[in-house]
């Protein structure tokens, strides 16, 4: 069960002021105790020497008796003279312990105590008392003319002394209990206010363990609950700081990961787009090798070739001095060069140089495009529908066709190439734009093929302000591209 540190404290203070009052009220008691008996004791034996003296008086003014009979005769007579004298009830025994005389009214009854024990020492000389239902029983030597004639026994009331020392008690447990109560009521609301400090100090901790740094100190005192909030409140501005630097190292920790994360996605692709930039003009002229290889007396064939190569190496050439110079200035991508684009020649000008690998498998390229002009990279235009007609031929069907359509509308040029190839499957049409993605791995590693070819066009399309869309169609694939045309008028030589 959880206490509140108030209470403890309170319970605590009350503990102490309870013992405190305790040990004061048992130590006046016990002094105001002593103090009575002194007093009595002295009164008592005052009252002794004023007996035996009245005593030795009577002895000696009488006619001469021995003590024993002076006692047995005057013994009556002579105790309630004492009683007049002292003011006490006195009473006489002889040397041999008998009553001789007493000033109390009537018979002995059987309240009256047994003081034989006393008595005995008493007719041994000795002063010797005895305290009994609220009386004291003082017995002293009764001395004669030469030596002990009995025993004098003076009763004292102790009722007054006792009233006093219970009126005493009384005031020290009423005062006693007042200080209490009070000192406990006084204790608690001071304590709830030190409580209630270490309350805060206590919520500052459960701020800081929730990561909600303190902006001041929490309380303003001057003493150690003030040092202690200061303590709190430097401490919360350390670990602020702290998590805040270590926060800060993370975030840059962060970064750099991810900068080196697309450093080396950028060369996997600057990878990829070399080699598929090397490889497209490497495979136009390997396919006019391979057709001249086949068919050497063809003087219109070497003509094509003649062009084609010449064409491919210059574009071989171009593309290893920008690869050198990208590598020279640590880039990895290839700067485009936007400029006024004439579309039918330059898809001539592409089909013309994948004529002869399409000849190679037997396949039929047929062009129906419209002129028009577009605003567009050139490189970057041929780059992609090279790797589109690359790809329709590498998945063709012996005997195939490849058509390249183009139509003007809504100021926009839309251009397809539709092959009769072994199309794309339907769980597939989603993923062909992605990067290294290949629909039939078996069929790709045959061809060289790397499934970088389609993501390559998709990034170069929509870096040209174009798009590319996969259509729906029956056998074979075919894709729609399209790109804003611009009218000649608008860039005037």
């Amino acid at each position: 069960m959880r206490i509140s540190i108030k209470l403890k404290f309170s319970l605590f203070l009350a503990v102490l002021l309870i013992l405190a009052v305790s040990v004061l009220s048992y130590f006046v008691l016990r002094g105001v105790e002593r103090n009575q008996q002194g007093q009595i004791e002295s009164s008592l034996a005052q009252h002794i020497t004023t007996v035996n003296l009245r005593v030795k008086q009577t002895f000696y003014t009488g006619a001469r008796l021995e003590p024993q009979q002076f006692l047995q005769q005057r013994g009556r007579a002579l105790a309630a003279e004492l009683a007049g004298f002292t003011g006490l009830e006195v009473t006489l025994y002889d040397i041999q312990g008998q009553q001789v005389g007493t000033s109390a009214q009537g018979e002995p009854g059987p309240d009256r105590p047994d003081v034989s024990t006393a008595l005995g020492y008493a007719l041994n000389n000795k002063v010797a008392y005895q305290s009994e239902g609220g009386r004291l029983f003082y017995l002293a030597p009764l001395q004669g003319p030469d030596e002990q004639m009995g025993v004098v026994q003076l009763q004292y009331p102790l009722k007054n002394a006792q009233s006093f020392q219970q009126t005493l008690l009384n005031l020290f447990l009423t005062t006693g209990g007042a200080v209490l109560v009070f000192s406990f009521i006084f204790g608690y609301l001071y304590f709830n206010r030190a409580a209630a400090a270490i309350g805060r100090l206590r919520q500052s901790a459960e701020q800081i363990r929730r990561a909600d740094y303190i902006k001041a100190p929490p309380l303003q005192r001057k003493d150690e609950l003030g040092e202690l909030a200061e303590g709190i409140f430097f401490m919360s501005r350390e670990i602020e700081s702290s998590i805040a630097a270590k926060d800060e190292e993370r975030r840059k920790l962060q970064l750099a990961v991810e900068k080196l994360q697309a450093l080396e996605q950028q060369q996997k692709q600057y990878i990829g787009n070399i080699s598929h930039e090397f490889k497209t003009p490497l495979t136009s002229i390997k396919a006019y090798v391979d057709l001249l290889n086949m068919y050497e007396d063809d003087p219109e064939l070497l003509h094509d070739a003649k062009i084609s190569i010449a064409k491919e190496t210059q574009r071989l050439y171009e593309m290893v001095e920008k690869v050198l110079q990208l590598t020279a200035l640590e880039k990895y991508d290839f700067e485009s060069q936007a400029g006024l684009l004439e579309i039918e020649e330059t898809l001539r000008d592409i089909c013309s140089r994948m004529k002869g690998k399409a000849e190679r498998y037997g396949l039929t390229i047929t062009l129906d495009v419209k002129p028009a002009h577009i605003w567009i990279d050139k490189e970057s235009f041929m780059h992609i529908f090279i790797n589109l007609l690359d790809n329709a031929i590498k998945y063709n069907v012996p005997q195939g066709t490849i058509r390249l359509h183009s139509e003007v509308k809504d100021q926009r040029v839309y251009i397809t190439v539709r092959d009769s190839g072994i199309g794309i499957p339907e769980e597939s049409r989603d993923l062909i734009f992605e990067p290294f993605y290949t629909v039939n791995r078996d069929r790709s590693r045959a061809s060289g093929g790397t499934g970088l070819g389609l993501s390559l066009v998709h990034n170069l399309v929509e870096k040209q302000g174009g798009s590319i869309t996969l259509l729906d169609s029956s056998g074979g694939a075919e894709f729609l591209l399209s790109f804003p045309v611009v009218t000649v008028e608008s860039f005037p030589l």
